[in-house]
């Protein structure tokens, strides 16, 4: 019924109202090819973000998926557009901007390919033989001794993390003063990031997956609820994590991600937080993500946050990833497409600069340096990456491989949280609500930044994870 009820205001408000707001604000874009086709990019992401909010079945990582591509290649590129001001300047001809949007038309076309294929292959089932001797063939669920062990080494890496930074006051002070104190420790060499790197992940990642495995547990286990050694460790590990991975220390993205995670994992079977957290995140991402950037800096170097129309942000501040993605083409144009090799450089992120000489930099990084600029942080979307290697073939093939993955995953995500699940102690009912909130961080890019945390929890999750089914552990 809620559904039905806010079917038609929803569509109408994601596909005609918004974009028409937007394209009644003053300013001097041109209304050319690329203005009608981020206009159709909008509008069709709008349908399949409202298509998602609507789905009687909760599509995570196609939900989080469809809201990025709406407001970050939507939205914000086509207030871009109207107002003639890009976050990031445009160094190549306006046709790379008209080839960009529309290869993200491409890739979000494929994309939705991927996730049709899915939908067709249906989901194999554990085979009666499995499910009579006990034994391997189940889904992932958490070895109990194991978690144990990870939470030790959650409180032990986070520990000296802290330590290593000179204590928890420096976690309640700003992102830059976190970033000069790692700077100052000792474990950035010249050109390379891997150790700072490592100290963070396991730092912040093992203290996380061991926090939603219990609210999970506390969630759906009445028995858990009442046992205080469950209770206490689930206090102490929230009190860790509001140390190392509060918003005033920590990138919004990953904030976002934790905050997803926990509370997909805390409210697993709501469809009203699915439809609320998906819906609510639009004007989320709008009106306070842009000014969420708050304890980035010091006092000295606080930016002041100044507007005077809701879309401004859109144009001056963190949503640069259509006019980086034309920029990348116009680089790509002038040094060729480099098959693999920046691809195989995330791949390979732990591998020190000091061992692999020609180790690829970041995408971002090295596309902000042709363009001449002085601060490189800048965003090199999904699309980018598997641009950059493998031009537009190779990218609508990853898309629709992406897609096809997110699609399973939803599905077997929707079979893991039932009560004919796997239980508390279910892997994918951890793993997918993290990689929900983390798509964020994979889809905005660089791909060598985002890779390090993500090869962190999902060495965490191996390393815990049993097949075989833990009937005495299922108690609810």
């Amino acid at each position: 019924m809620l559904s039905r009820a806010v079917s038609v205001p929803l569509i109408l408000g994601l596909v005609c109202f918004l974009p028409a707001v937007i394209a009644a604000q003053p300013g001097n874009g041109v209304r050319d090819t690329a203005y009608w086709l981020q206009l159709v990019l909008t509008c069709y992401a709008g349908a399949r973000l409202a298509t998602m909010i609507l789905s009687t079945r909760r599509r995570l990582l196609q939900g989080v998926f469809w809201m990025f591509v709406y407001i970050a290649m939507g939205v914000a590129p086509f207030a871009q557009v109207v107002i003639g001001q890009t976050p990031t300047p445009m160094v190549g001809p306006r046709q790379d901007l008209i080839t960009a949007v529309a290869m993200v038309l491409v890739g979000c076309a494929a994309y939705d390919l991927g996730a049709l294929l899915a939908s067709r292959r249906p989901l194999r089932r554990r085979t009666a033989s499995a499910r009579s001797s006990g034994g391997g063939g189940g889904p992932a669920v958490a070895h109990p001794l194991r978690l144990r062990l990870l939470v030790l080494v959650a409180f032990a890496a986070s520990a000296f993390y802290v330590m290593k930074l000179g204590g928890p006051a420096v976690f309640f002070t700003s992102r830059q003063e976190i970033n000069e104190t790692v700077a100052a420790s000792g474990v950035v060499t010249e050109g390379s990031n891997v150790g700072s790197a490592f100290i963070k992940g396991f730092g912040q990642v093992p203290a996380l997956l061991t926090l939603l495995f219990y609210t999970r547990r506390l969630a759906t286990s009445y028995r858990a609820r009442r046992t205080p050694s469950t209770v206490l460790v689930w206090v102490a590990l929230g009190a860790l994590n509001l140390v190392v991975n509060n918003p005033i220390s920590n990138a919004r993205y990953w904030f976002l991600t934790v905050l997803m995670a926990f509370v997909f994992t805390a409210m697993p079977s709501s469809a009203a937080v699915y439809r609320t957290v998906l819906a609510t995140g639009v004007v989320g991402a709008l009106v306070v993500f842009p000014y969420a950037d708050k304890f980035r800096y010091d006092d000295e170097g606080q930016r002041p946050a100044q507007s005077a129309s809701v879309f401004e942000p859109l144009v001056t501040k963190d949503y640069d990833q259509m006019v980086m993605f034309a920029n990348t083409i116009s680089w790509v144009d002038t040094r060729g497409h480099t098959y693999g090799r920046q691809l195989t450089g995330s791949a390979l992120f732990f591998v020190p600069r000091a061992v692999w000489s020609g180790k690829p930099e970041d995408t971002g990084v090295r596309v902000g340096q042709w363009m001449g600029l002085r601060m490189t942080n800048l965003s090199a979307p999904l699309w980018t990456e598997f641009w950059v290697d493998f031009g537009a073939t190779g990218m609508a093939g990853g898309m629709a491989l992406i897609g096809y993955a997110a699609a399973r995953t939803d599905r077997r995500y929707a079979r893991a949280v039932t009560r004919a699940g796997p239980g508390p102690g279910s892997v994918l009912a951890i793993a997918a609500p993290l990689i929900a909130g983390y798509t964020f961080i994979l889809l905005r890019g660089p791909l060598l930044q985002a890779a390090g945390k993500l090869a962190i929890a999902a060495l965490c999750l191996l390393l815990i994870a049993t097949f075989r089914e833990q009937r005495a552990k299922r108690r609810r």
